[in-house]
């Protein structure tokens, strides 16, 4: 084992985890290969850029080792549902971008449009 300060190569401490950056490289290389193969794209997917957090990891694992019925059991519902909340901010977000690039001048009225709307109903009710 490495001497040194504690904490600094946490990955001799842990079995199975990848000891380099070469070994790291490795791992993403071999799934970006089975992405590619699988989809027919040269590129990574946009879905990638999207899920994955989920998709390489999901990935990765079942690989090393295939879930079985009573793995699946044991998943917090609670942990579950905030992922899917984070994935939708994230495709909105995503969404949100391809519009401005689509149409700037759209997007960018229809903000205004949104952002002046609640100064409107605020100055209706005083009257």
């Amino acid at each position: 084992m490495h001497q040194g300060r504690p904490g600094l190569f946490h990955c001799y401490a842990v079995p199975g985890l990848p000891r380099t950056n070469n070994d790291l490289e490795q791992l993403f290389g071999s799934q970006r290969y089975h992405e590619r193969r699988a989809t027919g794209r040269k590129t990574a997917s946009p879905a990638v850029v999207l899920r994955g957090e989920v998709r390489l990891t999901a990935a990765i694992a079942t690989r090393r080792h295939p879930p079985a019925a009573r793995d699946l059991g044991r998943v917090s519902r609670e942990r579950w549902r905030e992922l899917c909340h984070r994935l939708a901010q994230r495709r909105h977000a995503r969404t949100l971008r391809t519009r401005f690039r689509r149409n700037p001048h759209a997007y960018l009225a229809e903000l205004e449009q949104a952002a002046c709307q609640p100064t409107l109903l605020a100055q209706k009710k005083r009257i």
